[in-house]
């Protein structure tokens, strides 16, 4: 009898524990998709994990949407994303925080893309997309990371 409560209790804690990882994970879904916003600045924190990759971004004071955004090129992705519509509709967020959260793609597709390890001071901008309202967190998840010349498609794998 000891032992099956035991490992009841143990099944319990683990339900528990993979309820809280699912809790902290955030799926397409909790982001407003038709507002894409546009930030760049100095990567601060890395956390190179999976579910995603993430890195805090710190903003200049005086952050401008660039002139050539529209027409910078972005790769095919195996998902169906119109890369060129979605840097043209890009803002600036209306929120004033000086560092955002942002989520990358799970290491495995990072690793599709050949993307290598971005470290503490790289310089990148992100399109991507946050919160309804921008309501929570300062928080983006990105479609599209560019950082030492290169543009990197993160909804899917490369097409």
């Amino acid at each position: 009898m000891k032992r099956r409560v035991f490992l009841h209790a143990g099944a319990l804690a683990g339900l528990s524990a993979a309820g809280s990882t699912a809790w902290a994970h955030h799926g397409w879904s909790s982001f407003d998709q038709n507002r894409p916003i546009y930030l760049e600045g100095k990567v601060v924190e890395v956390k190179w994990r999976n579910p995603h990759v993430e890195l805090i971004l710190e903003l200049p004071e005086s952050l401008a949407l660039p002139a050539d955004l529209a027409q910078r090129p972005v790769p095919a992705q195996s998902a169906n994303v119109d890369g060129t519509a979605l840097l043209s509709k890009a803002v600036l967020p209306t929120r004033r925080d000086r560092r955002w959260e942002i989520e990358l793609a799970p290491l495995f597709r990072i690793n599709q893309w050949k993307m290598p390890e971005v470290a503490v001071g790289t310089e990148m901008s992100v399109v991507g997309f946050t919160f309804i309202d921008e309501a929570g967190a300062a928080l983006v998840r990105a479609e599209y990371v560019f950082f030492d010349g290169k543009a990197y498609g993160l909804r899917s794998g490369p097409a």
